[in-house]
């Protein structure tokens, strides 16, 4: 995970581009994002799935006269002003710093081209989209389907004429065997027989001039042409076509949700290690079940902000998890810092590292966060939990969802105020569907609507919270040394440090426990502080299952340092605030010209390169950085400043 949670989304792509229409079709072409590096607006945020939903993503502004989804854009305020009731990182306990030196402002993901993550597959290397081609094989040739003895009921020809049309070879689109002893049996042996010894073949019965006819076609109908079934496989090659996903501010549902949808696929045909930022140049493993990379590389005639590209075959899928980290490469525009900041800086991140703190991305922006929502489903107190959800709230809201939050308020009419909503898959309309099918009295089934990882989000944010704010307590009370009675990890097993043990122990190897039934807590005065702000919130530190086993908290431990590998920096200047400053794989693909830099220009920049293991934070390494706020609350402001 590079810097946001899995979140499943649905997104309203059109399907485009079939491989026997023509690729220039405007019609079918998938909806592009205004590209920022050819002049774009600023950026503002798009509040995904709100109400404490998930994590925010930014996005440019649509052309003018567009309109997504059939959002209609709120006027008036500012959205500066909206994000006023954004969360600041003080709210969601990010609090110390492992460094003195002193820190200086820059802007963080002015633009999605400034930060660039590269993941680290489980052997170590860096995956790079350089390779568009199809990689050469010879291909088997199926075997003809057996012959028994139903299929007695066909001619040689119409047994000639049904094999090619289920192996794409004829012509028409269907073949029509005439039924001369027409009696039911006789009807129900030739359907059968079609069906069992001509995979991917359906069959209808039709009457024509009196006469009865059954008549077979391809399931998947003309368009079948371009997607062979898996039926015909070849056995030589690997079952999993493995590929690089190189991706322009989409994040990686989003995307495979394209994907599946132009190749006519469940998403859950697709696997990955790990889920990308949105608002970025990503470059990820994916890998999808009997899809030929011929049919894969054909979409990259269609697709735009997506290339796909690396192909191999492979027996198994990917798996959450595997991958070793990610590699970044990231551009804060308009430092203020001099060389020597800089240089301090940097040198502190590559010899000491990072608070590991969980980012703001794990919260939301909302005056809703997604860790209230957690704590009142870990209370078990449902009421609550529909009403932080979809009551009305102040900051940057979409008009429909304003529209429907007032409905709901005033009516508590799940299908009055879903009626509101022109996307009814959002966090809200899922759980208003819930609502209008199970009754209000039935919470529980109807939150339970909501994809699993959706409503677990909630709850991992709640411990989220409670990490960062007892690390900040571990490092004010006792700093960067280990003491006695902190943790570290034998194995799996989390082992209390004695006082000669935290002698010789590093910093590095010092964990804080997640909140949860299976986990113990340091045993010295900052662990006891657990039980106090649990108890505060209303929970039982000794009883952290619920009635709801999906909500049962094991708990895990989390490394309180963080130190990088690979960390290198440059501070470049240049002329032209809207230009990129990353050469990225697909230019380089493309043969265009990497960017050129001006030693006497108006604009400074800090580019710095780093990898860091899964499940950790790049804004927080650069917060370390640059001592200031991550927060969109106040990187929007930097980037108002800025635009002024």
């Amino acid at each position: 995970m590079a810097e946001s949670e899995p979140v499943p989304v649905q997104v309203g792509e059109k399907r485009g581009c079939p491989e026997d229409e023509k690729e220039d079709a405007p019609s079918k072409k998938i909806k592009v994002e205004k590209d920022e590096k050819n002049g774009g607006p600023p950026p503002k945020v798009e509040k995904d799935q709100k109400n404490g939903g998930p994590p925010p993503k930014v996005k440019e502004e649509e052309p003018a006269g567009e309109a997504s989804d059939g959002e209609e854009e709120g006027e008036g305020e500012t959205f500066a002003d909206m994000m006023k009731h954004g969360l600041t990182e003080l709210d969601v306990g990010i609090l110390k710093y492992v460094s003195d030196h002193k820190g200086f402002s820059g802007i963080l993901k002015e633009r999605y081209s400034d930060f660039v993550v590269h993941e680290i597959s489980k052997q170590g290397e860096i995956l790079h989209l350089d390779d568009l081609s199809v990689p050469p094989e010879a291909e088997e040739v199926p075997e003809a389907p057996p012959q028994p003895e139903d299929c007695d009921v066909f001619t040689e020809e119409q047994k000639k004429q049904l094999g090619e049309l289920q192996l794409y070879k004829n012509k028409e689109d269907d073949v029509s065997i005439e039924v001369i002893d027409d009696t039911k049996e006789k009807r129900t042996q030739v359907h059968k027989a079609i069906k069992n010894h001509y995979p991917g073949l359906e069959t209808k019965t039709e009457e024509k001039e009196g006469r009865k006819f059954i008549v077979a076609y391809h399931a998947a109908g003309k368009k079948a042409l371009a997607a062979p079934r898996k039926h015909f496989w070849p056995k030589n090659r690997g079952s999993f076509c493995h590929f690089v996903l190189y991706k322009e501010n989409k994040d990686t549902m989003e995307a495979i949700n394209v994907l599946s949808k132009f190749l006519r696929l469940r998403p859950n045909m697709f696997s990955y290690m790990g889920t990308k930022d949105k608002r970025a140049i990503t470059v990820q493993e994916i890998a999808v079940l009997k899809i030929t990379a011929e049919r894969l590389s054909h979409l990259n005639k269609c697709l735009m902000n997506l290339k796909l590209g690396n192909f191999c075959y492979k027996n198994h899928p990917l798996k959450l998890g595997e991958l070793q980290g990610n590699h970044f490469t990231v551009v804060i525009r308009n430092i203020s810092g001099t060389d020597e900041q800089v240089q301090q800086g940097m040198t502190s991140l590559r010899q000491t590292g990072f608070i590991n703190y969980y980012g703001m991305q794990r919260f939301g922006t909302t005056a809703v966060p997604t860790q209230q929502v957690g704590r009142a489903i870990l209370k078990n107190n449902w009421k609550e939990v529909v009403d932080l959800i979809l009551k009305p709230r102040p900051g940057a809201e979409k008009e429909f969802l304003v529209r429907c939050r007032e409905e709901w308020a005033k009516t508590q009419d799940p299908e009055a105020a879903l009626r509101k909503l022109p996307n009814k898959r959002c966090v809200e309309g899922q759980l208003l569907r819930g609502l209008s099918m199970y009754g209000k009295k039935n919470i529980v089934a109807a939150f339970g609507m909501l994809p699993r990882n959706n409503r677990l989000m909630y709850i991992h944010s709640y411990q989220s919270v409670m990490w960062n704010t007892m690390v900040s307590r571990r490092i004010d009370a006792f700093g960067l040394k280990a003491v006695e009675g902190d943790l570290v990890l034998k194995g799996t097993t989390a082992h209390v440090l004695s006082a000669e043990e935290a002698e010789s122990c590093p910093i590095h190897n010092v964990v804080m426990p997640l909140p949860g039934f299976d986990v113990i807590y340091p045993s010295h005065h900052v662990g006891k502080g657990y039980r106090e702000l649990l108890t505060a919130d209303g929970l039982d530190i000794d009883n952290m299952r619920h009635k709801v086993k999906d909500y049962s908290l094991a708990g895990a431990y989390r490394r309180i340092l963080i130190r990088p590998s690979d960390v290198s920096w440059e501070v470049i200047q240049y002329d032209d605030p809207k230009i990129s400053l990353v050469h990225s794989d697909f230019e380089k693909l493309e043969n265009k010209p990497a960017p050129v830099f001006n030693k006497e220009g108006k604009y400074r920049a800090l580019r710095m390169e780093f990898s860091l293991p899964p499940s950790t934070y790049a804004t927080m390494a650069i917060r370390e950085v640059l001592k200031l706020d991550t927060s969109i609350k106040k990187q929007t402001q930097l980037n108002t400043t800025w635009f002024n």
